[in-house]
């Protein structure tokens, strides 16, 4: 008995082995595949008041990266926290954030086609989603991953970085994005593209880095998006200092929200909207064990184009104040346990209150997790 179960050991793992040729086992060592996950235990609040607790998958994006060749690279990630429901623009599920092939064109310069990351600048959208608790509005509210083409450049100090994209400027057309709400005097762009510049710089041993962006959305005829991203790293011991400011100035908007807070006397989307952020994190390393966090960020939202002629252009500004704790039991493992707060208010202006009925509200998650960018292969 004992020789035929070892028999079957050897039958079960010679057939394993043939599943993958032996002439495509090399392609293993560059292949990477990624489950990056946050799992907590939240309770949520809203004016103060408990609403709910419960367990949450936060993030679950599943990853498969690396080389097939010695200069074309691709990466694939799917998003499980999100409805796998296609765009109809670029014919592509929403819950895919990239899927796209690079080819390295030389040592410096490299190509890349297929669903991107756009390359805003700022580091709150450069770190890894399973690491941000919440986001400010801009983030928040934008199409972030889109289809398209890019190239990128490192000049040869190593020290700047150079990319170039051209993006679809949505993942859904015109009438899906704005339905109903489109304003009657403006049409759907033929060309709904969008173009984002952006420079990585290096400075004093690395002490100082920095990620600054341009873009350029075409979202219908005669109405554009302009969009700046500006990201500051500064490094010390055992201190890391992240500051991002961003502008987004919209000819429609975009982000809908100053359409959400006029949304019961207008029924069109909002024209010429302003969106203004600053965001701040801090990291200190207490020991090698223990990173404390704290993020600060606000966001203004205005009308430009608000027919009122005693209106006030400025309506809302919303404030974040994130305090988190960090524990890393192996120094051989990226996988860490969390507390942390996500405290958020929401203040409208006197002229959004009494205009169009808004009110100010804050909400709080409390939340303890794992977050693990868990490399299995």
């Amino acid at each position: 008995m004992e020789k035929q179960t070892n028999e079957g050991n050897q039958l079960f793992t010679d057939t394993i082995k043939s599943l993958i040729p032996i002439s495509k086992q090399s392609l293993l060592r560059d292949i990477d595949v990624v489950f990056n996950t946050r799992m907590a235990y939240d309770s949520k609040f809203f004016d103060g008041e408990h609403t709910l607790s419960n367990f949450n998958v936060n993030q679950l994006r599943f990853e498969v990266k690396g080389k097939i060749h010695d200069k074309v690279y691709f990466r694939f990630r799917n998003r499980y926290t999100r409805e796998p429901i296609p765009g109809n623009l670029d014919n592509i599920s929403r819950s895919v954030d990239l899927a796209f092939v690079r080819i390295d064109l030389s040592p410096r310069t490299n190509f890349s086609f297929g669903k991107l990351c756009a390359d805003w600048g700022g580091w709150e959208f450069d770190f890894n989603p399973i690491d941000i608790l919440a986001y400010n509005d801009i983030i928040e509210y934008a199409d972030n991953f889109l289809v398209g083409a890019g190239i990128s450049h490192t000049l040869s100090d190593e020290k700047n970085s150079f990319s170039f994209q051209i993006l679809n400027s949505r993942t859904k057309t015109y009438e899906e994005q704005y339905g109903s709400t489109a304003p009657p005097n403006l049409n759907p762009s033929e060309y709904p593209l969008a173009a984002v510049v952006n420079w990585r710089g290096n400075f004093f041993d690395g002490k100082f880095e920095t990620t600054y962006s341009y873009s350029f959305f075409n979202e219908a005829k005669g109405a554009h998006m302009n969009y700046f991203a500006l990201g500051n790293k500064f490094k010390a011991k055992n201190l890391l200092l992240y500051y991002d400011f961003q502008y987004s100035d919209e000819g429609l908007d975009r982000k809908g929200i100053i359409s959400g807070i006029i949304s019961n006397q207008y029924q069109y989307a909002a024209q010429n909207t302003l969106y203004v952020e600053n965001w701040i994190r801090a990291e200190y390393l207490v020991n090698p064990k223990i990173n404390l966090l704290l993020t600060v960020m606000t966001s203004n939202a205005s009308w430009k184009d608000n027919p009122d002629p005693n209106g006030s252009s400025k309506l809302s500004t919303s404030y974040g104040l994130i305090p988190t704790i960090q524990y890393m039991p192996f120094k051989d493992f990226n996988m860490k346990f969390y507390l942390g707060y996500v405290a958020r208010k929401y203040n409208y202006t006197g002229y959004a209150e009494t205009t169009f009925g808004a009110k100010d509200y804050t909400t709080g998650l409390l939340s303890f997790g794992i977050i693990a960018p868990l490399l299995v292969l």
